[in-house]
């Protein structure tokens, strides 16, 4: 009998919420288009050729100090609400994939809530499975971490098989 999944509520932003994740959507696509990098060139230019006019005085370089540190403040914001959104969606993209595969292993699904001891010690496991391809000239081969020492049994034993046949078998008269 089939597990049944729990029901999932779809909870929409409202407020600030939306309202900011909206403006980072926009910020962030419009500040990673290359029309924002030459309007931020433009405006380095027109700051270096306005030096002489106003004799590289001290305000003339707080202007550009502060100005690009008021929107670097506010761009860290922005760029990691996006980061975290964009990372959650990979995460649940993933999920999908290892969930909807036969043979990967669940133990995978939402491994980004692990610690960092437990990330090495799956690491390790990943590694020794890396170890199983190469002394199997098998690189490109993948396994579950259940399965992973019975798969390689199996295609070491259907590796060696067909490299045996391939070799033609001699017989004691050939060799007379």
């Amino acid at each position: 009998m089939q597990s049944e999944l729990p029901k999932v509520k779809t909870v929409k932003p409202t407020g600030f919420k939306k309202y900011f994740n909206s403006f980072a959507n926009k910020v962030t696509t419009a500040t990673g288009s290359p029309w924002a990098f030459i309007l931020a060139l433009i405006t380095v230019i027109v700051w270096a050729v306005t030096g002489p006019v106003f004799k590289f005085s001290e305000t003339w370089q707080l202007v550009i100090n502060t100005g690009t540190t008021i929107v670097t403040f506010l761009m860290v914001f922005v760029i990691q609400h996006a980061q975290n959104k964009d990372t959650v969606a990979l995460h649940l993209k993933m999920n999908e994939l290892i969930a909807s595969t036969q043979h990967a292993s669940n133990r995978l699904i939402n491994i980004e809530d692990l610690t960092e001891e437990e990330l090495i010690t799956l690491k390790q496991f990943y590694i020794k499975l890396s170890e199983l391809s190469k002394k199997n000239n098998d690189l490109f081969s993948t396994h579950s971490l259940d399965e992973a020492e019975d798969n390689n049994e199996e295609k070491a034993g259907h590796y060696n098989a067909r490299r045996t046949s391939r070799v033609p078998k001699t017989t004691g008269s050939e060799n007379s």
